[in-house]
């Protein structure tokens, strides 16, 4: 049986929004280190785990690539996808994406939290998937907007958590194979 709430490793998908140069900088120095660390564990738990990890890119032309200290952790089957749609699913090739994976859980993290994840989080519902926002793993330039973007994601359905409880849900279990090395992340 399967408790209703969590994040399952055999169902769920990793996105990583918008998480760029640029965007990066206009954010507060604290919450952007936070974010970085959070996303980075995040993706290598799900590489490990063989979860698969999706980035979008907001128009990297103009708002750079990935930042680098998060793209040195993407595994290396993680699908980096370019788009212009503030929602990662008004892009067909990012929608496609998710929906080929046939995992119905969308852990989301990234940048901003009020715009792209946001949209995002929302068309998932829409679109019939599960949204894991990752409340530590997300931020925005106005920590009131983040606030109230979480309030709504709350609101609509999202799950709103926190990285370390979505790695110990992929877990289950101190017996996982990948216990010792996917917690010693966090230490």
């Amino acid at each position: 049986m399967q408790a209703l709430g969590l994040c399952h490793a055999a169902h769920g998908q990793l996105l990583i929004v918008d998480v760029q140069e640029r965007l990066a900088g206009a954010m507060d120095a604290t919450a952007r280190e936070g974010v970085v660390r959070a996303a980075g564990r995040l993706a290598q738990a799900a590489g490990q785990l063989e979860i698969p990890v999706l980035v979008s890119e907001q128009y990297p032309k103009g708002l750079g690539p990935t930042v680098a200290p998060l793209a040195a952790q993407l595994p290396a089957s993680a699908r980096v996808l370019d788009k212009t749609s503030f929602s990662c699913c008004g892009d067909s090739g990012l929608l496609d994406a998710l929906k080929s994976a046939r995992r119905p859980q969308v852990v989301v993290c990234g940048m901003e939290t009020h715009v792209c994840v946001l949209q995002t989080a929302l068309d998932l519902l829409g679109a019939g998937f599960t949204p894991f926002v990752v409340e530590d793993a997300v931020c925005s330039r106005d920590p009131a907007h983040k606030a109230n973007a979480l309030h709504r994601l709350r609101q609509a359905g999202a799950v709103v958590t926190n990285h370390e409880s979505v790695i110990f849900e992929w877990l289950r279990d101190a017996r996982h194979s990948q216990f010792k090395a996917l917690s010693a992340l966090i230490k």
